[in-house]
């Protein structure tokens, strides 16, 4: 592995110090360098694209995302692990306003991202699966649909109110469930 000169790992942690301070939706590379002193030129070798940046900006989550999903695998109680799996998702992805895009990008710039990734959607399918087989949540119910739906109480919490964040989870526990048999009368 390379060494880092002490200048360009100053450089580095200037330009990450910087974007955190701003809205992970809003980077711009030339602001970025702009507002850090710094050369444009040198944001760019640093990360490539703002994707690049929003993903360093991450790591740090993703890795306790990481810690989250290989609890819910562990957690012998299904239905605790796919309540515990869900509503951590939802926190970090409220508390990092990049994590969304890394999780949902198909384009990692970093291998240890990617491998993260993988990881993290394993342990959730099958914390999904042992649902589905304990009859916990409906057998057409995807990883992706999951998925879509935190992203939709992110979103709904943010422009909202922070109280709502755990009745929305509610709701949408709720309505994972499978849909309970009519009987004819």
């Amino acid at each position: 592995m390379r060494q880092i000169r002490a200048d360009a790992a100053r450089s580095r942690a200037r330009i990450l110090e910087v974007a955190r301070a701003q809205d992970a939706g809003a980077l711009s590379l030339n602001g970025v360098a702009r507002d850090a002193g710094l050369g444009v030129g040198t944001v760019y070798r640093h990360f490539p694209t703002v994707h690049a940046l929003v993903e360093a900006l991450s790591v740090e989550t993703l890795e306790r995302m990481l810690g989250i999903a290989r609890a819910a695998v562990q957690n012998s109680d299904t239905q605790a692990a796919l309540v515990a799996f869900l509503d951590n998702a939802l926190a970090l992805q409220l508390e990092d306003g990049g994590l969304q895009a890394v999780l949902l990008s198909p384009d990692d710039e970093e291998e240890s991202v990617r491998a993260m990734k993988i990881e993290i959607f394993t342990a959730f399918e099958d914390v999904l699966q042992r649902a589905r087989r304990a009859g916990i949540v409906r057998d057409d119910l995807s990883i992706t649909q999951l998925e879509r739906l935190i992203c939709g109480i992110e979103h709904a919490v943010r422009i909202g109110e922070a109280g709502d964040r755990q009745l929305f989870l509610d709701i949408m526990l709720a309505g994972i469930r499978p849909p309970v048999p009519t009987v004819a009368v």
